[in-house]
C-alpha cells in the first residue's frame, strides 16, 4: 500500500519542525509502559511465529534509541485502552489512534505520525453496490464495525443515517473479528484507514476487495496521560524521524514490502 498524498503534506509539515529536534532529550533509560491492541496490522499484530511486530513497534523502538527510554509492553483491549492511559495505568497507548478533541479530554496526543484515509471493505465478488450511497440505498446490507471508533463512527455518519443504534451496524469486539464476518457472508460491509485496509486486500488472494472514494482522511497520534512529561520529547523524536527519512522507509517496510501472511 503506497502512504496517502496527505501523508506527504504530513511529512512536510513534521519536517518543518526539525529543529526542534536537533538536540534531542536524553532520558537516561526511563523505562517507559506502552500498551497496545496488537490487532491492527500493519501498524500493530502478532504473525505467524507469535511475534509482536508492526510499523508502530518499529517506530517506537527507534525512538527509544533517541529519547534513550526502555520500553515495556503490555497488551489490552480498544475500548479499555483511553480509559486506562488516561488514568495513569500506561505512560503511553498506541494502535492507530485517530487524533479527535473529544478524546483530547482524556489524553493528550503526540504530533501525528501518520496520516490515512478511510476505506470500504468488501467481499471480492461483492456487485450489489459499488459505493457508500448504494450500500445505504440496500436496506437489508450490514456493516461490521467496533464501537468507539473511527469506522464505527464512519458507518453511522458518513454512510448510513446518523444513528449509532441503526440495526444495520453489526458490532463486533474487535476489527478482526468484524473482518471475518465480513469473509464468512455474515455482513456485507467492513470499514477500515488505509494503513491496514489494503495490507487485508493483498493477503486475501482475490477474496476482499475496496470500493468507492475515501470517506475521510485521519491522523493518527500516540497517547498519553494528561499533563505526561512524555509528549515534548516524543515529538521531538518524531519530527527528527521525519526529517532523516525514517518514517517515510517505515512506510515503505509495512506498506509497500511487507507480504501478510507469510
Amino acid at each position: 500500500m503506497k502512504p496517502t498524498a496527505a501523508l506527504a503534506g504530513l511529512m512536510l509539515g513534521l519536517s518543518a519542525t526539525a529543529a526542534l529536534a536537533q538536540d534531542l532529550p536524553d532520558l537516561a533509560g526511563r523505562e517507559v509502559t506502552v500498551v497496545t491492541e496488537n490487532a491492527y496490522p500493519p501498524l500493530q499484530f502478532i504473525d505467524s511465529t507469535g511475534a509482536a511486530i508492526g510499523w508502530e513497534y518499529d517506530a517506537m523502538a527507534e525512538i527509544a534509541k533517541r529519547l534513550n527510554i526502555t520500553v515495556k509492553y503490555e497488551n489490552i483491549s480498544w475500548d479499555a485502552m483511553i480509559p486506562a492511559v488516561s488514568e495513569g495505568q500506561f505512560d503511553l497507548g498506541m494502535t492507530g489512534i485517530t487524533i479527535k478533541d473529544e478524546r483530547k479530554a482524556a489524553v493528550d496526543f503526540s504530533a501525528p505520525y501518520m496520516r490515512s484515509e478511510m476505506l470500504m471493505i468488501v467481499r471480492g465478488d461483492e456487485a450489489r453496490f459499488t459505493d457508500a450511497a448504494s450500500f445505504a440505498a440496500i436496506p437489508d446490507l450490514l456493516i461490521s464495525a467496533q464501537p468507539g471508533t473511527s469506522p464505527f463512527y464512519a458507518a453511522v455518519y458518513n454512510i448510513l443515517d446518523g444513528n449509532e443504534e441503526n440495526s444495520r451496524i453489526i458490532k463486533f469486539e474487535t476489527f478482526g473479528a468484524g473482518l471475518e464476518a465480513l469473509k464468512a457472508g455474515d455482513v456485507d460491509l467492513t470499514l477500515s484507514d488505509s494503513t491496514a485496509a489494503n495490507g487485508y486486500v493483498a493477503a486475501s488472494d482475490g477474496g476482499l476487495k475496496i470500493i468507492g472514494e475515501p470517506l475521510a482522511s485521519e491522523d493518527f497520534g500516540f497517547i498519553f496521560p494528561k499533563g505526561s512529561d512524555l509528549v515534548a520529547p516524543v515529538d521531538a523524536a518524531i519530527a527528527s524521524m521525519a526529517a532523516d527519512g525514517t518514517l517515510e522507509a517505515l512506510n515503505k517496510k509495512w506498506f509497500l514490502d511487507y507480504k501478510f501472511g507469510e
